[in-house]
């Protein structure tokens, strides 16, 4: 971990997207990430809502990460890629919060995911 982050590893935790202008998000069955995270390097996958399922790899410095993803779409089986800038942040209740800029279709966005409580 570097040691300047405030905010724990990653490692392990799993995180539900929350919002996107990318596309809405179903809050029955959002899109669901796992992450992992060792000597700097991020890594995991997703899938979920609008994604048959993807993957992504990184780094982390200090309390942002950067990744680079790729992923499969449900409405016609396009692939996507990309990558996206994430900074993460603290909630109320402990948790862990990414609020991602990447660019999609030309255009930048932003999507917010949270940690998935274990408790």
């Amino acid at each position: 971990m570097n040691p300047t982050a405030t905010i724990p590893s990653l490692d392990g935790r799993r995180f539900r997207m929350v919002s996107s202008t990318t596309s809405a998000v179903d809050p029955d069955a959002p899109s669901e990430f796992v992450y992992w995270e060792r000597d700097g390097a991020i890594w995991g996958e997703y899938s979920g809502d609008t994604v048959t399922f993807g993957r992504f790899v990184g780094t982390r410095t200090a309390d942002s990460i950067w990744v680079s993803f790729v992923h499969v779409l449900v409405s016609d089986g396009t692939v996507v890629t990309g990558d996206g800038e994430s900074e993460l942040e603290l909630t109320a209740d402990g948790l862990i919060r990414l609020v991602e800029h990447y660019e999609m279709h030309g255009a930048p966005q932003l999507s917010v995911c949270e940690e998935v409580a274990t408790h």
